[in-house]
């Protein structure tokens, strides 16, 4: 085990930095047990938001760095440098060599990792709660000195590549998938993956990601989330001494990912070789940054619960089980997004039934919605399961993080995440038939068939 550098832990838990100005300061006391009334708010003058959540029952802590960018804020010929960069944070800096960063949080007894989505890029670590400013310390000198010389950057785009070709390229599902979600959105930037393009990889250079992280990975840009065995004023002063030097950025403008209308119905064949047939079909729907009515995201999340919240739901109940047309089917729907996003269905058709028979059946599902009222007794079933869903979140410090940064993010606020509750429990039959009638129709669809073709 190598040496790690001697930078941490001395002298940070007595440093008396003064913080003034926060909202909810000092610990909550014991008898508080609302999330919200255990969250506390700060931000610093060089614009990084800091969120802090006590939770004392174990003497742990998840500490997270959220970057607002994502894979939608790429344009064409840079698909995949959120994702290429999320790796190349791990090569180093100046004062943390390649791989120490790793070693460093092993050491303590911690782990960590990172991830990229379509709207952010986040980094992590759980640990003891009293190797916070480790954390901290680490995250606060990548987020300024990261090293990402061209040697690292060759071998590191030979891994996301082949990241590619085993998560999608090598399997005809992905393949289908990535291509449905092409042609759902025409205008915004969730037509490109995550990953990227295989042409698009093939092409960028280290520069490509040091100009990303220049533009980007600034900490007006970022929201620190820590939530766990801590007191948040101790945070936010150890949040201000190790961030707070780093000057901030000049941010470029964000994407709305905003769709155009598509003015009918789209249909697209992926003819590759495969073993069974995949079904794909989406609406174009707004999310809750562009809801003209912010009811209707709550309404449609209890739509997709009717359909697919369990194992008694009506497409495992009625396609699976009774009728046999599916051999699997689900539905789902994403409104916590920064631009619009889709009400999908994806399926596989039973042994006896053609791919055509399935679409007709999940169509029929739809009609039903339309026309008829969801009863009473099978809304009340799924509110609570998917109301008990978002409690139980509560009892992992991660999973509450994960909450806290993922709204903060889009642009939201964390304290929405309580309001979603009431809301969810407020939705009625008529509003579920309403938003169906809206945006499930023809001039909203989308549908990608896998269509296997021999091995």
């Amino acid at each position: 085990m190598n040496k790690a550098p001697q930078l941490l832990l001395i002298g940070l838990l007595t440093t008396g930095i003064s913080c003034t100005g926060w909202a909810n300061t000092g610990s909550a006391p014991k008898s508080r047990l609302s999330p919200s009334d255990r969250t506390f708010t700060h931000t610093l003058e060089n614009g990084l938001k800091i969120v802090v959540r006590e939770d004392h029952r174990a003497p742990v802590m998840v500490s997270q760095v959220w970057y607002r960018v994502g894979s939608s804020y790429e344009h064409a010929g840079l698909t995949g440098v959120s994702h290429v960069l999320e790796h190349m944070m791990f090569k180093g800096t100046p004062r943390v060599p390649n791989g120490e960063f790793s070693k460093l949080i092993a050491n303590y007894g911690g782990s960590e990792n990172a991830f990229t989505s379509y709207d952010y890029t986040g980094y992590y670590q759980v640990m003891s709660a009293v190797n916070l400013p480790l954390s901290l310390e680490l995250e606060a000198d990548r987020m300024q000195n990261a090293l990402m010389p061209d040697d690292e950057f060759a071998k590191e785009i030979e891994v996301v590549k082949e990241e590619r070709r085993l998560r999608t390229d090598d399997k005809p599902g992905s393949i289908a998938y990535e291509r449905f979600m092409a042609a759902a959105y025409l205008s915004s930037g969730y037509h490109n993956p995550v990953i990227g393009w295989m042409h698009d990889l093939d092409n960028m250079k280290g520069e490509d990601a040091r100009k990303w992280y220049k533009q980007w990975y600034v900490p007006n840009n970022a929201i620190l989330v820590v939530v766990g065995d801590v007191k948040a004023n101790e945070v936010f002063e150890q949040a201000a001494h190790y961030f707070g030097p780093i000057p901030k950025g000049n941010i470029p403008k964000r994407p709305l990912n905003k769709e155009v209308p598509a003015n009918g119905e789209r249909r697209l064949s992926v003819d590759i070789p495969a073993k069974i047939p995949n079904l794909y079909i989406g609406y174009n729907v707004p999310g809750i940054n562009t809801a003209s009515d912010e009811n209707d995201v709550y309404a449609l999340q209890m739509l997709a619960g009717v359909l697919d919240g369990g194992y008694s739901a009506r497409m495992e109940t009625e396609l699976v089980r009774n009728q046999g047309i599916a051999a699997s089917a689900g539905a789902g729907y994403s409104g916590l997004a920064l631009g619009d996003t889709l009400f999908y269905f994806s399926a596989i058709p039973g042994k006896e039934y053609s791919i055509e028979e399935l679409e007709d059946a999940i169509q029929e599902q739809i009609t039903r919605l339309q026309e008829e009222l969801a009863d009473p007794d099978e809304l009340e079933r799924i509110k609570a399961q998917i109301i008990s869903g978002i409690v139980y979140q509560q009892d992992s410090i991660s999973s509450q993080a994960n909450q806290i940064g993922s709204m903060e993010a889009i642009g939201r606020s964390w304290q929405e995440a309580d309001a979603m509750l009431e809301k969810l429990a407020a939705v009625t039959p008529e509003q579920i038939r309403e938003v169906a009638n809206k945006y499930l129709i023809p001039d909203n669809k989308v549908v990608a068939i896998l269509n296997p073709q021999p091995l």
